[in-house]
């Protein structure tokens, strides 16, 4: 009895401990959050092992279609050079200023698949990283664009810069492919909430149900359902909200609502998740 005591005495002692230690950190600001100022490697170890194993884990079950055809590998090398070098580089190319400034520092892709599966990959292009520079971009690629990305950073490490830039170069203009070319359908609310995140309305405006800072640009969209005009303008109805998300301008020309280049079906989807809101 005693020593169980103990054991739960002690357990008790080292938790209260480790939440002490973690709450100084997070209220003194001892922890430099600079990007000029690497994480400590303790730190990013953790952050590391966190990613690969939930990246692991969500794609475990993804189906990996045929990635070594000729022209998918072409279309993937305009989608790389377009989106991804500035960030990543290639053989031959340097990172852009933000991609080496950027901590954790996104490094080469030359090496990925002695890290990564395919299909993991196309997860991480796809769904993006947290706490990192690496965006998602779900809803700006169709699938088969995201997988012609896969193809071609398999073929990465094949690649000697003098290959790397005649593929480029003979890539032309990256394919313009997008979700936005499905046919349109009824508003998805689940998928409407993701579009607000992945179009960045929580930057200005508070959106119940989205992670944000609170921020005081745009006024809050509680209760949007409830209001009955749209921009002091227009009638609230799911078509007029589809307008007014799509072309703020032709809207109210002097608005400061930027036009965020949301494509229907998404805005439909958005116009679906806000109607929740009342």
């Amino acid at each position: 009895m005693k020593n169980t005591t103990l054991v739960l005495t002690t357990v008790t002692a080292l938790l209260g401990a480790a939440l002490a230690g973690a709450g100084f950190v997070v209220y003194s600001g001892v922890y430099n959050v600079g990007a000029t100022a690497q994480h400590l490697q303790p730190v990013h170890s953790l952050l590391e092992t966190t990613m690969r194993n939930s990246v692991r884990w969500r794609a475990r079950h993804i189906e990996t279609p045929a990635l070594d055809d000729a022209p998918r590998r072409q279309r993937g090398a305009a989608l790389y050079r377009d989106h991804c070098v500035q960030c990543h580089g290639a053989p031959g190319v340097a990172q852009s200023d933000i991609g080496k400034s950027m901590q954790p520092v996104p490094g080469p892709l030359v090496d990925a698949l002695q890290r990564w599966r395919p299909r993991e990959i196309y997860w991480i292009t796809r769904h993006g990283i947290k706490m990192s520079g690496m965006p998602a971009w779900q809803f700006r690629l169709d699938d088969e664009a995201l997988w012609d990305v896969v193809a071609f950073v398999a073929t990465l490490p094949t690649l000697s810069p003098q290959a790397y830039a005649q593929m480029t170069q003979a890539a032309g203009a990256a394919p313009q492919r997008s979700p936005a070319a499905a046919p349109l359908r009824a508003g998805d609310v689940e998928r409407g909430k993701l579009a607000l995140g992945q179009y960045a309305c929580q930057a200005c405006h508070t959106i119940p149900g989205i992670t944000s800072a609170l921020p005081n640009v745009g006024p809050p969209l509680q209760g949007l359902a409830s209001r009955s005009l749209i921009a002091g303008k227009l009638v609230n109805t799911p078509d007029n909200l589809v307008l007014w998300v799509r072309d703020p301008k032709a809207v109210k020309p002097q608005t400061a609502m930027p036009d965020m280049g949301v494509s229907e079906l998404d805005a439909r989807d958005m116009a679906a998740y806000l109607a929740t809101l009342r």
